[in-house]
């Protein structure tokens, strides 16, 4: 297992299908990057607007959703210091049904236009939600065809129950205790899904339990074939 205790990334290019899929996995990480000087493009494939929660108390409806969440990912950006948003435009809970070619398009794509040093998207098969599969499926398969030398690595999300059993520790944990508000922040910012007052314990979690629950940060490198 490697603990980054220092990031020479130079970009990162984050690819996840929905407003919120960073805040709890990836934002601190990103956020500590961004720290070390590198540059980060956040790929989001949906604006989430077949979600089924619409705030608490409800203050959102499934015609004004996907405005709020596109406003509520801008805000976890901001959090995290992310500067090149882009929102791809498909259709929540069907990346799975999209045309593979087109949405391999995309991808290569933004892999020619930003050259990343590193990319971050879910382990397909690992993921539990089938936009996250089908969307690491998409970047994988997408990298996959690039010569090997030009192939950036891939740092996976995953957290099915059996992820650990069929995959094995994660071979990158990033300690992010020191970006805590700043995950905090992104993950406060998506009020529309989660009551993140019940999340930190309605404030009354102590600083050593928020650590404990959000201070690292897993991932699995793909390996290609």
């Amino acid at each position: 297992m490697r603990d980054e205790g220092h990031s020479m990334e130079r970009h990162i290019l984050v690819i996840l299908p929905h407003p919120d899929d960073e805040a709890f996995g990836v934002s601190g990480t990103l956020a500590k990057s961004i720290s070390e000087g590198a540059q980060v493009t956040y790929a989001c494939l949906t604006l989430g607007e077949m979600g089924r929660n619409m705030g608490f108390p409800p203050f959102a409806n499934r015609i004004t959703l996907p405005a709020i969440r596109k406003k509520e990912l801008e805000e976890s950006c901001r959090a995290i210091g992310i500067q090149d948003l882009r929102v791809m435009g498909f259709h929540d809970k069907t990346i799975e049904f999209e045309d593979q070619e087109q949405l391999d398009a995309r991808i290569e794509g933004l892999l020619k236009e930003v050259d990343p040093s590193l990319v971050i998207t879910f382990y397909p098969g690992y993921a539990v939600h089938p936009d996250h599969d089908a969307c690491g499926a998409a970047v994988i398969r997408t990298i996959g065809r690039l010569p090997q030398a030009k192939r950036p690595p891939v740092h996976c999300l995953a957290f099915s129950k059996n992820c650990e059993e069929v995959l094995g520790k994660p071979d990158v944990v990033n300690d992010v205790k020191v970006f805590l508000k700043q995950k905090i922040a992104s993950i406060q910012a998506h009020r529309s899904q989660f009551q993140a007052a019940e999340l930190m314990g309605n404030g009354k979690t102590k600083e050593k339990e928020l650590q404990e629950r959000f201070g690292r940060e897993r991932f699995w490198t793909y390996r290609f074939s």
